[in-house]
Parts: C-alpha cells; structure tokens; sequence
C-alpha cells in the first residue's frame, strides 16, 4: 500500500511538472507573438497594392442618403399621423439595404417588418407596389421571391430614371392608405 502511495505520488509530481511545461510554452508562444505584432504593420504597409480595375470593368450606383431617408420616413409618418393613422416607414436603399425605419405610435408589430418587405419590393422591381399586386395574378409565384410583399403601400423613388430606393408603408386599414403616404415620404424627395 506504501508503494501505491509513493506511485500516486510519482503520478501527481510528473503531472505537475508537465501542466508547468504546458504552461511556461503557451506563455513563450504569448511573449513571441506580442514580440512580433509590432512587424506586421510594417509588413502590411510593404505588401503589394490591390490590383487596379479598368473602368470599363465597373459600374458607378447611386444610392439616398441617410439624411434623405429620414426626411421621407418623417414625410411619410407625418401625412397617416394627420388622418389618425398609426403606420411604420421603412426606407432602403436599392440593393434592399434598410436606411431609416420609423414605427409611429401605436403601430402594430407586423407593421415594421412589413413596411421593410414592401420598400424592398418596390425598390427591385422600380415599381409600386399597388402595381405589382396586379402582376400576380398571370405569374402567382412572385410572392415566393424572400423578402418581398406584394401589398400595395411601396413606393420606388428614382433620380434621373434610376432607382435609388424604395419606401414601404404599413399598417393602416388598406394597401391605397399605406400608398399614399409612402408617395408623400418620396414627395418631399423631389421637392427639395
């Protein structure tokens, strides 16, 4: 029973000595690696410049700004708080980027997401959505595209013919409601 003891013992020694082994190497390879941080600034400043496209190879977009945004969702927000309704304003950009989402008071919870849904529909096809409401019935399954809903109260807004955004409206009693004041958020756009 001793030897099993001074065994155990053994065990517990060469443990300990390999855990501090363990140890003493994650912190050298610590030590070595904040020593050689400070080289990789230096190494990326020295790489090689990111290869130059032609221009013949790139597209320039335009897209609302921020700033836009929030003036039509405020637009927008203001015209259904004026008749009493209680919407959400989404605006996104035209890749479907949300830009500015305002839930009004008192606005249902489906709403926020589906006034994102409908300024995403609107803004891919650069058409309202009241409009494209009427292309399901010859070709029903567009509303399986994600992301989209094909309720009228999405509006595109363009400059110069080309799509630059959309804002959808939601949550008042009908798709012409919701319309109407998403076609105020984009009228205060091209009143500016």
């Amino acid at each position: 029973m001793a030897a099993h003891r001074q065994h155990t013992r053994g065990t517990r020694l060469l443990t300990g000595a390999l855990v501090a082994a363990a140890l003493g190497a994650g912190t050298f390879g610590a030590v070595s690696a904040t020593a050689s941080a400070p080289d990789a600034p230096q190494r990326a400043r020295t790489a090689a410049p990111a290869s130059a496209v032609a221009e013949r190879d790139t597209h320039r977009t335009r897209h609302l700004t921020a700033d836009a945004a929030a003036r039509a969702a405020q637009a927008a927000l203001k015209a259904a708080r004026e008749d009493g309704q209680r919407v959400t304003v989404a605006v996104v950009d035209r890749n479907g980027n949300t830009i500015a989402v305002l839930r009004g008071d008192g606005a249902g919870p489906q709403s926020y997401q589906s006034a994102e849904r409908k300024a995403y529909t609107a803004a891919s096809w650069n058409a309202p959505t009241s409009e494209l409401v009427k292309r399901l019935e010859s070709t029903p399954n567009l509303k399986d595209i994600p992301g989209t809903l094909f309720l009228g109260g999405g509006v595109p807004v363009a400059a110069d013919g080309t799509p630059v955004a959309g804002i959808g409206v939601a949550g008042a009693p009908s798709g012409a409601l919701d319309e109407k004041y998403a076609r105020a958020g984009a009228a205060v756009l091209t009143t500016d």
